[in-house]
Parts: C-alpha cells; structure tokens; sequence
C-alpha cells in the first residue's frame, strides 16, 4: 500500500495540481490586496471619502458590559456590504485572470493543432523486404 501511495504521489498530474492550488491561493490573496488597498481606495474618495471595508447595516448595535463586568456585553449584529462589494470586485478580477489564461491556452491549442494539420505526412520508408520485392520484379521484367 506505500507503494501504491508512493506511485500515485509521484504522478505529475498531483504534483502540478497542488502547485496549480498554491499558485490560485496567492494569487487570490494579491488580487485581494490589489481590490482594497490599491482599487477601492480611489473609488471610494471618488464618491465622498467612503470606506467601502467599513460599509454596513446595523441590526443591533454594540452594548458595553456593566459596571460590574457580568459579561453581558453583547457585540454589534451587523451585514457588511462593503465587504461584500469588495470580494464582489475581487471575483470578477481573478475570473477574467483566468478567462485570459484559458483564452490564451486555447489559442495556443488551436494555432499547434493547425501546424500539426498543416504539416505534410512524411512518406514512410519503404522495408527492406518492399525493396527487394521491387528489385525481383524489376529484374523478372526485363
């Protein structure tokens, strides 16, 4: 069985699959940062100075404990739109990233199978034996 697991670890396929997974997971993370460090910074001084991080709805606001520190505070209930507008952005970015790695890959495809295509068959070789087959013909001709 470590055998078995060996040989299917060492495939290429599971090794090019998990550095494929480690590439997605850091690029997702730049193009994170690129949406709200670098893209949404600008839009939202654009339409008033606007956090978009920090847009949301509150339910129910904060309450502070009591004096007495019983531990009956209770956190803000709150939806975060902004965040929501920001992986919104952030999706769109990495799904056109891989629309133009694919568009690329199948261009690329196409422009290999269309050489293949184009490329005349070599004319195979005759054997050995066509050969002398030939030359006894030749030779019983004359």
């Amino acid at each position: 069985m470590l055998n078995e697991f060996k040989k299917f670890i060492n495939k290429g396929n599971v090794v090019e699959m998990a550095v494929g997974l480690i590439m997605a997971t850091y690029f997702g993370a730049i193009v994170k940062s690129l949406v709200n460090d670098i893209i949404m910074p600008p839009i939202g001084l654009l339409m008033g100075g606007v956090d978009f991080s920090e847009l949301k709805f509150v339910i129910q606001s904060a309450v502070a404990e009591s004096a007495e520190g019983a531990g009956d505070g209770v956190a803000e209930v709150a939806i975060s739109y902004g965040s929501f507008i920001n992986t919104i952005i952030t999706f769109i970015i990495v799904a056109f990233a891989i629309f133009m790695v694919v568009k690329g890959y199948n261009n690329m495809k196409e422009r290999m199978e269309k050489k293949e295509a184009e490329a005349p068959a070599a004319p195979v070789a005759a054997s050995k034996e066509e050969v002398l087959l030939g030359e006894i013909r030749d030779l019983l001709k004359k």
